[in-house]
């Protein structure tokens, strides 16, 4: 099973010399990935449905990693995830594209359709086409990485006659990853997605997910260029190997533990101690 951390813009790990450290020291013990959690803004004060406080650190996603490629060799990043229906399209793929570009093909594209409508109202975008344009974006993205001639027509999106070059390193694109357990992301996950990733989900929820997944695949055509969909998960706690043996048993294929579990004055033991338990 592949192992990856996440939360690596986050809390202390934004700053940047303790990004580098946790990240530089993951990879040497072999860990897969290290990934990002991402809002632009919180609701000040904290109200429903904001998972964090207004005053938590996160530094923006596409900065950290192109921070941490830069000292990297072989570990992956993984945007946990990009809420692409509150951006331009057009600039995202110019970002997201770069970003793999100067991570040598190393991003993984964690993407959904977002939950906090306070942010969406501050950002100026629409809450309830969240869904329809999270689809067409993934669309519109993958024509500037991969047409020839790239040109799209869609509801929200229209370009024709241009380029945006240089193209993704990763043949297609970065995989896009699929986060979100409600029925429309099981769907966006089998018709767009090279993945799927559950967040804070234990083991029996996991399972239950993954059955609505499995009725998903019946009910929706899948694109056979978007191959095998991969399963990443977050648990809520750490985990331990026996934890491990349970996740995998359910086909999971990535296990992403939380960095926020572990501060300053422990985190680089404790991912020692966590590489010798599942890796």
């Amino acid at each position: 099973m592949k192992v990856g951390l996440f939360g690596i813009n986050m809390n202390f790990l934004a700053q940047p010399q303790w990004a580098v450290k946790v990240t530089q020291h993951a990879e040497g013990l072999g860990f897969e990935s290290v990934w990002t959690g991402e809002h632009v803004v919180l609701p000040d004060p904290r109200e429903a449905p904001s998972p964090a406080e207004p005053d938590t650190p996160m530094v923006h996603p596409p900065a950290m990693l192109a921070h941490l490629a830069a000292v990297t060799r072989t570990i992956r990043f993984g945007t946990g995830i990009t809420l692409i229906a509150q951006r331009n399209p057009v600039v995202l793929a110019k970002e997201i594209g770069s970003l793999d570009v100067l991570s040598n093909g190393r991003l993984l594209f964690g993407i959904g359709a977002g939950y906090l409508h306070q942010e969406f109202a501050a950002l100026g975008v629409d809450f309830a086409s969240r869904g329809a344009r999270t689809d067409e974006y993934i669309d519109a993205m993958r024509a500037l990485w991969n047409e020839p001639q790239p040109s799209f027509a869609g509801n929200f999106v229209q370009f024709d006659k241009i380029q945006a070059q240089p193209r993704p390193v990763q043949n297609g694109g970065p995989p896009v990853i699929v986060g979100g357990a409600s029925p429309a992301a099981l769907r966006r996950a089998v018709t767009h997605g090279n993945g799927w990733y559950g967040f804070a989900l234990d083991v029996a929820t996991t399972g239950k997910v993954l059955e609505q997944l499995e009725l998903a695949k019946a009910r929706y055509e899948r694109p056979a260029h978007l191959g095998e969909l991969e399963i990443s998960v977050t648990p809520p706690k750490p985990p331990n190997k026996a934890m491990q043996d349970d996740y995998a048993a359910l086909g999971v294929q990535r296990l992403i533990p939380m960095l926020g579990f572990y501060q300053e004055d422990n985190i680089l033991s404790s991912l020692d101690n966590l590489a010798a338990e599942l890796l």
